[in-house]
This record gives C-alpha cells, structure tokens and sequence, in this order.
C-alpha cells in the first residue's frame, strides 16, 4: 500500500522531469506526461478498492513520529477524492494532445510537465495528514498553476494571473500565520493529533482558529466575497489549463475545508458557513446569468457550485457531510467537461463569445449532445449526477428544518438552469452559422479533442450510473471525519 501512495505522487512527478528533458520531442514528451498522470491514477483506482474493502492506511515517511514527521493518510474522504481528480488530469491530458495545434493550445512544452506537478501537489493535498505538508502541497499547486496560466504570455494572461496570484498569495500568509497559532495553542500541526487538542481549547480560541481557516481555504475555494480572482483569470488561459483548473483547484480548498472543519469539530461556525453559503450561491449564478461568454458563464458556476458544498458542510451533520462529499465528487468532472466542451467550440466557431457563436447543433450534433450532458447535470437534473448530489445536500438541510438555505438552494439552481439555456441558444440554436464568427485556422487533432471529452462525458454517466455506491461510500467518509476516534488511532499509534 505505501507504494501505491507513493507513486501518486512520485509518478507525475517522474513524468513531468523526462517530459522536461525531451520537450523538443513531441512524442517522448506527451508518452512520458501521459505515464506519469496515467500511473497515479491507476493507483489512486486502486487505493480506493483498498480502502474501500479494509479500511484507512497510514504512511510515515521516513519512519518518523507522526508528532514530527510528514504523515500520509488514504483514508476513505482521500481515497474516494483522489482518483476522480486524477483520472481528470490524464483525460485533460489527452485532450491536450489534440489541442497543441490550435491558435488556444497551451505550449506543449510547458503544459504537460507543469500539469504533471499540478497533479503531484493535488495528490500530496488530499493525502497529507498535517497542516504544514499541506501547505507545501498548496504552494506547489500554486507555482505551477501560476506558469500555466501565464506561460503564453498575453497581456489578459499577465493581469489576470496577477490577480489570481496576489489573492493566493495573501492566503498563503494567512495559512503560515495560522500554522503558527495553531502550533502554539497545540503543539502540534498534525490533523489527528489537532483532532484531539483542538476541542480542548477555550471556545474563543478554538472558534478563532476555525474562522482563520475557513478564510485561508475559502479564498483558495472561491467563496463569497473571495472569488473574484477566479471569473477573471480563468476565461484567459488555454482550454486544457482552465479545464483543469475548473475541475481542481476550489475544489482542493473545499476539500482541505472538509477535512480540517470536520475532524476539529467546528460546528459554531455552522451558521456563518450557511450564510456565505447562500451568498456564494445566489451571486455566483446572477454572475453567471450576466455574461456573454461561455468561458466566463462556465467560471462563474464554478463559484455558484462551490456553494453547495459549504452548505453541506455548514450543515455539521453526517447527511450534510456526506452530500458535500458527493457533490465533490460529481462536480470535478461535470465542470472539467463543461470546460472541453467549451474548448470545442472555441476550435469550430473560432471564438467562445455568444454573440459571435451559432448553429452548432446542426453542424457539430456531437458537440452538443456532448455539452447537453454535463450542462443538465450541472443544472441538477435527473437522471444525471448533478440531481443526486443536489438532492443529497438539500435533503440534508430538510432534515436539519435549515428551510431558508434550502429555498436559496433550489432558488440558484433555476438560475443555473436559465444561464445553461442562455449557453445552448446562443451557441447550438443561435443565429445562422454564416453570422457566426470564421473558424480557428488551425484545427488541431479534432478526433482525439472529442473522443478525450467523450471519455470524460462518460465519467459523468458512470458516476450517476454508481450514485447509490458513491453515496454509500460518501456517507461511510462522513461518518469517518465526523467521529474521528479511529483516524486518531490509526495516525498516532
């Protein structure tokens, strides 16, 4: 099992380094990035079947105590995550490949070692069992994130990527400056150890802590009023780059989110969790219903989705718990699709601006059954995955008589419903395709570009097909992190 752990990390980071040292080599350079994104994710494939069959592994490195040394935990909450974001860094990848010939392809040479990075600091974010690691894990995610988004060197890229890494940045501060309280106040910045010591804290002390956190891990989530980084610097990279971005990062601080509010026990931040979630909603979905551009509705759903998520989690119960960690799980994928897709019309249309866009139904049908998947899920419609996690959240607040964040809720998902329609007839119906704007001049490897979005359309269909087992597994983590004993025990002994 150690190896496993190990090579989810390891591999990317081996794939990215021969990807660097044959970067004038096409073809060595995508095999090695594709291997190393591809190895990792088997693993995490196949930590999950572990995990799943006889429970958590706990991983010392170097043989250290866990009070000082670095600490790697697959538990279930990792092992249900991790492969599902690393199963949509291989797919990006693929698609990636099609893409490098198009006036929007990101530099090859750059772009898939540095996504190879990306992926080794995602895997070491959602398996660390301490603070500080995950800090390095954040900041590693954050150098390369940075170089992906500005490497093509466009003015839009350079000052929006300002943006994005000032807003990281001060979070970064933020982190460090709470890694010290937190080890002052504890002795320790070990999760399971934090688990035990934190509770015992005066309430105020123990109340601030949480709240610091919260503002670190809501700023790299994108929450309300902390996301305006996001709908500015995302529209200005490459397709593959913000695909992965859309699928991954928030989500990172969601999960960090998850994890440390759940196993330090912070319910009194409940309340407070529940307002900003329904901000976070409410103004992500009016945003996204103000734009005329697909890249930038798909950016501004990122941050309406994200709320959904502190909803379940401000809820402080295993339903809620559980819904977050599912719709975590569903919308990864659904929003790196949605992304792709976006991609494909920007290669066929020659931009991805609704009032330059139109008649792509009847001349790309595949693209739009292609985007009509993930739009409907996104939209929380059945029988996709998007209507199960919704429903798992929502029923959570019912359950918990939270009735007003139950109405915003249901409320932001019509806007989101009206903002997808706003995409599908300005894009697919739209005006006749000569008012539409001239197609790129370079089209790039289109077969390759779909049959990578198709695989991960798929990915979504698999999800709502095995919903009941993802819930079901959802549930068993929430209940891991919610009753902490066996995570302590596992971690310390």
């Amino acid at each position: 099992m150690n190896t496993l752990i190990a090579l989810t990390i390891i591999a990317p980071l081996l794939g990215a380094a021969t990807g660097l040292a044959f970067r004038t080599n096409s073809r060595a350079r995508d095999a090695s990035t594709l291997l190393g994104t591809g190895v990792a994710a088997a693993a995490a494939v196949w930590i999950l079947v572990r995990v799943a069959d006889t429970g958590s592994h706990v991983m010392a490195v170097g043989g250290w105590n866990p009070e000082l040394g670095i600490v790697l935990v697959a538990d279930l909450f990792a092992a249900l995550v991790l492969p599902v974001a690393l199963l949509i860094i291989f797919v990006v990848e693929i698609f990636a490949i099609g893409q490098r010939r198009t006036a929007w392809g990101a530099n090859p040479e750059l772009a898939g070692p540095l996504l190879g990075v990306l992926t080794a600091g995602v895997s070491l974010a959602m398996l660390t069992g301490d603070l500080f690691t995950l800090f390095v894990a954040f900041e590693l995610i954050l150098v390369s994130s940075y170089v992906l988004l500005t490497h093509q060197g466009q003015r839009g890229q350079i000052r929006s990527g300002m943006t994005y890494v000032v807003m990281n940045l001060l979070a970064s501060t933020l982190f460090l400056l709470g890694l010290a309280v937190v080890y002052a106040a504890t002795g320790t910045v070990n999760m399971a150890l934090l688990a035990e010591r934190v509770p015992e804290l005066p309430t105020g002390v123990r109340v601030g802590i949480g709240a610091w956190f919260f503002v670190v891990f809501g700023t790299k989530a994108a929450i309300f009023p902390l996301f305006s980084w996001l709908p500015d610097s995302y529209p200005t990279a490459p397709t593959t780059i913000t695909a992965v971005f859309a699928g991954l990062l928030t989500k990172i601080g969601v999960y960090a989110m998850i994890r440390f509010h759940t196993l330090t026990g912070m319910d009194d931040l409940g309340t407070i969790m529940l307002l900003i979630a329904g901000a976070t909603m409410v103004i992500g979905a009016i945003g996204a219903l103000a734009q005329s551009d697909v890249k930038r509705i798909l950016s501004f759903h990122i941050v309406s989705q994200i709320g959904y998520m502190l909803m379940g989690l401000g809820l402080f119960s295993a339903a809620g718990t559980a819904g977050a960690i599912l719709f975590l799980v569903h919308h990864m994928p659904v929003k790196t699709v949605l992304f792709l897709v976006g991609g494909l019309i920007e290669n066929h249309q020659g931009t991805s601006a609704l009032d330059r866009s139109g008649g792509l139904a009847a001349r790309r049908p595949l693209i739009a059954a292609l985007f009509a998947v993930p739009a409907l899920s996104l939209a929380g419609l059945p029988p996709f995955s998007g209507f199960v996690a919704k429903f798992a959240v929502i029923s959570a607040g019912i359950e918990q008589e939270a009735t007003p964040i139950v109405v915003v809720a249901l409320f932001a998902g019509a806007l989101t419903l009206l903002s997808m329609t706003k995409i599908w007839l300005g894009v697919f119906w739209g005006p006749s395709p000569e008012l539409a704007a001239a197609p790129a001049r370079a089209v790039g490897n289109r077969r390759t570009m779909v049959a990578a979005t198709g695989l991960a359309v798929a990915g979504t269909l698999a999800i709502s097909l095995f919903a009941g087992t993802l819930f079901e597994l959802s549930q068993r983590a929430s209940e891991d992190l919610r009753s902490p004993a066996a995570y302590i025990s596992e971690v310390t002994s």
